[in-house]
């Protein structure tokens, strides 16, 4: 039986976040007695091959596919910041995301969010299904349509919480023993939109946590990354052989730059958290918006399960403009300080329309059905002054 943890919570009813996660985010896998030369900073080691003190005799690394010391590092310190045993990057998120498919074989079936990265979504559905991998996509705020929806077959469950671009929030712990019932399934949660600042999903019952490092783990939008996080060795050694055996790894250069970036994810988080408040409630209350979603408002759907299941919440907020694709046309190309773009998580304050960037290779029926209509909004709101985002985004209103 898990141990019940009970949780303190902090001044806005969020989990209290417990202390030492900076501290772990700056030392653990950067001990400069690691080095000869006794680095504070770890090193980038680019080294390709390494020399052997005879044949299949060596310090652990042999080749930089399978091992690379700056990788190590950072594979150390990304498991910490779970409170995870074992760690694992790769070159990108959907690199991550493929790895995971790839534990499965012909015949397993998929339990995956509805609401869900279109990248992820793809994934499942053009190239799993190759692998004669069935999926099904359901609403995870609906435990009953999740109960339903379980076959005998059914190997993973695929989470997002929150989600993207609706920020749906799950109860990672009910869906969890739901999958549980059934032999061998894995649980994996993406939790790329809260960084594990703000949310640790195996705290809840996860069996792997999934990152697009890319995104708030690096924090500077200079990095494509991703990353698996667990516990059970198993899983650990399945997964490493396909990091290995697929050669979707990261450069020790990109390495060393998400282990700069996380140095500072503590301070950043709770930026990002305080000014994506001030935005949500300033765009709710603003007479050309006709709602706003953002897990801090107490008008969230799921608000209360937030603060339950959460440390807090990131920069990410949907909003729903007046009007439609005109207007959110308008809107974004009248902003200045938010930049029109992909991606999320910087410390830039970045802006999108799901419907024609994201979601854009969906067919109008399909992002209709995902509830992802034509004046949605993605706001990644970053780290600048708090005035002058909401000033800009006042007179961008004030165009459309």
């Amino acid at each position: 039986m898990r141990k019940v943890v009970h949780h303190s919570v902090d001044k806005d009813g969020f989990r209290a976040q417990p202390k030492g996660f900076a501290t772990k985010a700056i030392h653990v896998g950067q001990d400069p007695e690691q080095w000869s030369c006794m680095a504070v900073v770890p090193p980038i080691l680019m080294s390709s091959t390494y020399k052997q003190h005879a044949p299949d005799e060596h310090t652990g690394f042999k080749y930089s596919r399978l091992r690379n010391p700056t990788r190590d590092v950072l594979e150390r310190c990304l498991a910490s910041l779970d409170n995870a045993k074992f760690g694992l990057t790769f070159s990108t998120g959907l690199g991550a995301v493929t790895a995971l498919i790839t534990m499965l074989k012909s015949g397993d079936h998929i339990v995956a969010e509805r609401d869900l990265y279109g990248g992820s979504c793809t994934a499942f559905t053009k190239i799993a299904s190759k692998m004669n991998i069935s999926v099904d996509f359901v609403d995870f705020t609906d435990l009953g349509k999740v109960e339903e929806i379980v076959k005998p077959n059914t190997k993973l469950f695929w989470v997002e919480s929150p989600t993207n671009p609706l920020l749906k929030v799950v109860d990672i712990e009910a869906v969890c023993k739901i999958a549980h019932k059934l032999p061998e399934v894995v649980v994996v949660v993406d939790n790329t939109f809260l960084s594990p600042y703000f949310q640790r999903p195996l705290e809840l019952g996860a069996d792997i946590v999934m990152y697009s490092l890319s995104k708030y783990m690096n924090g500077h939008s200079d990095v494509i990354m991703g990353a698996a996080i667990m516990n059970d060795e198993t899983l650990y050694q399945k997964l490493q052989f396909l990091q290995n055996a697929t050669g979707i790894v990261p450069s020790p250069f990109d390495c060393y730059l998400l282990n700069r970036g996380l140095k500072t994810l503590a301070l950043r988080m709770e930026r990002h958290r305080t000014n994506a408040l001030a935005v949500a409630k300033f765009l709710e209350g603003h007479p050309k918006v006709d709602r706003v979603l953002h897990p801090g408002l107490p008008s969230h759907p799921q608000h209360a399960l937030s603060k339950k299941q959460t440390y807090g919440h990131s920069g990410m907020v949907a909003v729903f403009l007046k009007g439609g694709l005109d207007e959110a046309s308008v809107f974004l190309q009248s902003l200045r300080v938010f930049t029109l773009a992909e991606s999320l998580g910087g410390v830039e304050s970045l802006a999108g329309s799901p419907s024609r960037m994201t979601f854009g290779s969906f067919a109008p029926e399909e992002r209709a059905a995902m509830g992802i209509v034509d004046g949605l909004i993605r706001l990644s709101v970053g780290v600048e002054d708090i005035d002058d985002l909401l000033e800009d985004l006042q007179q961008a209103l004030e165009s459309v």
